[in-house]
C-alpha cells in the first residue's frame, strides 16, 4: 500500500515553528531540531517528577483526567506503543489504541478522513508513528486547535520522545551538577544512515553542551553529512571508545544485509560490536545504552547487555516518566493558548 501521504515536500521540509504556541512553548513534540536547552531541560525536570509515580502503589495523577489519547501507530512498535500507552493512563486519560494496519486508512480512507473523525469523537492528542519522514509534522498541520500531537517516530527524521529518555538516562546517571552534559564523550555506534534515533540522539546532546559527540560504524552506514550535525566521524570502535562516558549501540536492521551495505553479521560484530573487551578501553565507570530491541551477538555482546554497565532496562523504565513529561506539558501549553486566546476576545 502507498502511504496516505502525498505530499513529499512537506515531509522533506517539516515546518518546526508549527510545534510551538504563539508563547513559544511546545504544543506538539515532533522534532528536537529546533527546540531550545531551557525546553528539553523542562521536560528532564517534569520527568524527575514523575518518577515516584512508578514507584507507587496507585500508579496515577489526575493531569490528563477527562482527557482522550489516541496512539495512531503505522508502524508496528510494541514497546513504544506500551510505554506510552502506560504514560497517559498515568497521567489518567483514556487511551485508543487505533490498529491503522485494519482501519479504514487500508479500505480507502484517506489520513485526513480518519483524522477529522477522531477528532469528532473528541480525541485531544494523538501519538503517530509512521513510516514516511515529517508524517507527524503533516498531521500536526492539519488538527483542531484544542490537539496536541506527539511523535513516535517518523521514517528515518526523528524519534525525539526516545532521544529524550535517552537524555534523561544519561543525566541520571552521568550528569553531573544537575545536568551538566559539557563533559561527556558520547559515542554512538552503528547504522546512523538510517536512524532516526541517532538523529534526535544527535541533536539533543547537542542542544544540552555535550563535550564530545563521536559517531562510529561502517562506511556505508556512516554518511559524511553527519558531519554537519556537529559530531566526530569514526570507523574504527577501538579508537572512538578511549575515553567514553557513555556508548549508545543502535539497532542493526536485517535488510542492511540483504541490501549489500554489509557483507556478514558476524563481520559487523568484529568491527562494530559491543564487547567485554572493547568496554574496558572505555571509563571504568561509562554505561552503555541501546534503544531496543537488541540483537544480541550483532550490535552487543550478550554479557554487556546484562551486565552492570548496562542501563537499558532503566531506559524503558525512565521512558514512562519522560512521556508521561511530554504529553503532560504539550496538553498544559494547548489548554493554556486557549484560555488566552479566549480571554482575548
Amino acid at each position: 500500500m502507498s502511504s496516505p501521504i502525498t505530499k513529499p515536500d512537506i515531509m522533506a521540509r517539516p515546518n518546526r515553528d508549527i510545534q510551538l504556541t504563539e508563547n513559544r512553548e511546545l504544543k506538539h513534540f515532533l522534532s528536537i531540531e529546533g527546540l531550545s536547552r531551557e525546553q528539553l531541560t523542562e521536560i528532564l525536570d517534569t520527568a524527575e517528577g514523575f518518577v515516584g509515580v512508578n514507584d507507587k502503589a496507585a500508579k496515577k495523577v489526575p493531569l490528563l483526567r477527562g482527557k482522550t489519547v489516541a496512539n495512531l501507530f503505522f508502524e508496528n512498535s510494541t514497546r513504544t506503543r506500551t510505554t506510552f500507552e502506560l504514560a497517559a493512563k498515568r497521567l489518567s486519560a483514556d487511551v485508543l489504541n487505533i490498529n491503522v494496519d485494519v482501519s479504514a486508512v487500508t479500505k480507502g480512507e484517506t489520513l485526513l478522513d480518519t483524522l477529522r473523525n477522531l477528532q469528532a469523537m473528541q480525541c485531544d492528542m494523538f501519538v503517530v508513528r509512521h513510516a514516511s519522514s515529517g508524517a507527524a509534522h503533516f498531521i500536526a498541520s492539519h488538527v483542531e486547535p484544542h490537539i496536541s500531537v506527539i511523535n513516535a517516530g517518523d521514517g528515518q527524521h526523528s524519534h525525539p520522545t526516545q532521544a529524550m529518555l535517552d537524555m534523561f538516562a544519561i543525566r541520571r546517571y552521568k550528569g553531573r551538577d544537575r545536568g551538566d552534559f559539557s563533559q561527556l564523550k558520547v559515542v554512538i555506534v552503528g547504522d546512523i544512515l538510517h536512524s532516526r534515533v541517532a538523529r534526535s540522539q544527535i541533536h539533543a546532546l547537542n542542544i544540552l553542551g555535550t563535550g564530545n559527540i563521536t559517531a562510529v560504524g561502517p562506511k556505508t552506514l556512516l554518511p559524511e553529512q553527519v558531519r554537519d550535525l556537529g559530531v566526530q566521524v569514526r570507523h574504527d570502535l577501538d579508537g572512538a571508545l578511549a575515553g567514553a562516558d557513555v556508548v549508545i549501540g543502535l539497532r542493526l536492521q536485517k535488510e542492511r544485509m540483504r541490501s549489500a551495505l554489509l557483507s556478514t553479521e558476524d563481520e559487523y560484530y568484529r568491527s562494530f560490536g559491543i564487547t567485554e573487551r572493547r568496554m574496558k578501553l572505555a571509563k571504568p565507570d561509562a554505561i552503555v545504552m541501546h534503544p531496543g530491541p537488541t540483537n544480541r551477538g550483532v550490535e552487543i555482546e550478550a554479557s554487556v547487555a546484562d551486565g552492570p554497565q548496562s542501563i537499558i532496562l532503566e531506559q524503558v523504565t525512565g521512558g514512562i516518566a519522560v512521556r508521561m513529561a511530554i504529553m503532560s506539558i504539550t496538553m498544559g501549553n494547548v489548554e493554556k493558548s486557549l484560555a488566552q486566546k479566549v480571554a482575548q476576545q
